[in-house]
């Protein structure tokens, strides 16, 4: 693991640890949801959920729930003190830590926005978002981390963006008059842009660490919840419950 994840497991060990969760025996399970039970019936169809690239995995822990995406997902049944010893070799592996994570953090009231968004939300969710850049970073240049449809369909339309993905099937084509650039204008992209607007499911794939300490970063989605909590990192999440 790197020194980022190694970080992450510690402090969310240690809250654990020091609130009295580690001493008794919990159960923490997390299961793939479906398309209709993660975001309803959006009136788009181009959701990377919609397309069968990713599933949202969903931990219960107490009242909390917590959710991360994922391309590997499954079920898993154990303690917190067996998620937090877990290797996170893997993205199934990280999907449980990152929705543990932020199901433990939602049932301590810690965080809220660790369910996402259903129906016309995420259009909701998109309109607020040019405002929140607006008044917190101006006018600026943008380099947008994963294809989230709404989000792209308005930001682009109030500032210059560049748009990376890794979906084979998106890179190099165009999307509401945005280029899809994939891995190999990573750097490139990064370069050019003011501000990068990252999908939190960069937690889960464990590509998070290419995207910090070279621009200004707002991660956005419920997935990074948890970890944006512990670490300090900004993040928008406009619809999500």
């Amino acid at each position: 693991m790197t020194p980022l994840y190694e970080t992450l497991i510690k402090r969310a060990y240690t809250l654990c640890h020091r609130a009295g969760m580690l001493n008794r025996t919990v159960t923490v399970k997390a299961r793939a949801l479906s398309t209709e039970e993660a975001i309803g019936n959006p009136e788009s169809d181009d959701f990377p959920l919609q397309k069968g690239k990713e599933r949202l995995m969903q931990a219960t822990f107490g009242n909390g729930i917590g959710q991360a995406f994922t391309d590997q997902f499954g079920d898993f049944e154990g303690t917190l003190k067996d998620v937090f010893e877990m290797s996170l070799l893997n993205n199934f592996r990280r999907a449980i830590f990152v929705a543990t994570l932020n199901a433990v953090l939602h049932d301590m009231g810690s965080i809220r926005g660790t369910i996402h968004c259903r129906d016309r939300e995420p259009v909701e969710c998109a309109d607020l978002l040019v405002p929140h850049l607006i008044e917190r970073y101006g006018t600026v240049k943008i380099g947008q981390v994963g294809f989230q449809p709404r989000m792209v369909e308005v930001v682009s339309k109030a500032f210059p963006v560049r748009l990376l993905d890794l979906d084979p099937e998106n890179i190099g084509t165009r999307k509401f008059d945005v280029l899809v650039e994939g891995p190999e204008a990573e750097d490139d992209v990064i370069a050019w842009a003011d501000l990068l607007l990252v999908t939190g499911s960069t937690v889960a794939n464990g590509s998070i660490e290419r995207f910090l300490g070279k621009k200004p970063v707002l991660f956005y989605g419920t997935t990074i919840a948890g970890a944006a909590h512990l670490m300090g990192w900004d993040r928008f999440c406009g619809s999500s419950h």
